[in-house]
């Protein structure tokens, strides 16, 4: 089981621009113990951001709506070699715009499962 580099869609610069703005704004860069992941919970009223993700990212997941300590809201997932191949690109090749705190996450999961990190070879944004 996997996913197919085939049917994702291809970004133009705003959409890249923007799933790399959601990510930083709202993500979770870390892992379930096992793999890598990233995560995006929101309440369902973003519910079209979320059909976006899954339409442009095909290999991603989208779980609930859940109704959960007063919340509803809905979780996004990005993992494994869809995570490594895909996402943690996108991410890098805006490591410019990309401030320490939010670098260090990312690094620190990909650190920490084994991934290459992609941002080796950039300077850090002070």
């Amino acid at each position: 089981m996997g996913y197919s580099r085939a049917t994702m869609a291809e970004l133009n610069s705003f959409e890249e621009g923007f799933l790399v703005g959601v990510l930083v704004g709202e993500g979770h860069f870390g892992g379930d113990g096992k793999q890598a992941q990233v995560t995006l919970r929101m309440h369902i009223r973003h519910e079209k951001l979320f059909r976006w993700l899954l339409e442009k990212f095909p290999g991603s997941k989208l779980y609930g709506p859940y109704l959960h300590g007063g919340r509803n809201y809905y979780q996004w997932m990005a993992r494994g070699r869809f995570l490594r191949e895909e996402i943690i690109p996108i991410l890098a090749r805006h490591v410019n715009f990309l401030d320490n705190h939010v670098r260090t996450r990312i690094e620190g999961m990909c650190v920490l499962y084994g991934m290459p990190t992609f941002f080796e070879s950039t300077d850090k944004v002070p």
